[in-house]
């Protein structure tokens, strides 16, 4: 059964991590890696990700990309968005400990933003605009 706007938009809110998928060069397969995110319903997604990646140099030149969350309990349900690259800034340090703040348990978020900041090199955090929605519920099985 497909979700309702407020249920896919709940369901992306939540702290899961995401499969994203962008369009890779000619004879290849759309790249697809996993992915934190940050997400409020309504708005516009952001992620972050490394300046020099093979990741980011895609998402540039296709203009757009894709997400992809699922889980299985209670009962087997996924939310795909896929929409235009509005923005790439810069990443800041806060972004970096909102986004790990999100993903990791309290005491480990300062230690991890500490070792990222220091070793990840220079990040982007690129904003996606959701225009199109696949979702469903399977129920249980």
């Amino acid at each position: 059964m497909a979700l309702t706007r407020e249920e896919r938009e709940q369901f992306l809110a939540e702290p899961h991590i995401a499969a994203l998928s962008v369009e890779a060069e000619p004879g290849r397969a759309p790249l697809t890696v996993p992915i934190w995110y940050q997400y409020a319903p309504g708005g516009d997604i952001w992620i972050m990700t490394g300046l020099d990646t093979r990741k980011n140099k895609l998402i540039q030149t296709a203009g757009r990309f894709s997400l992809m969350i699922d889980r299985l309990e209670p009962t087997i349900r996924y939310v795909s968005v896929e929409g235009p690259v509005i923005d790439t800034v810069p990443a800041t340090i806060e972004q970096l400990r909102e986004i790990s703040a999100r993903y990791l348990p309290a005491e480990k978020v300062d230690e991890y933003v500490d070792f990222a900041w220091k070793e990840h090199g220079e990040q982007v955090v690129i904003h996606l605009r959701p225009e199109r929605w696949v979702s469903s519920d399977l129920g249980t099985v």
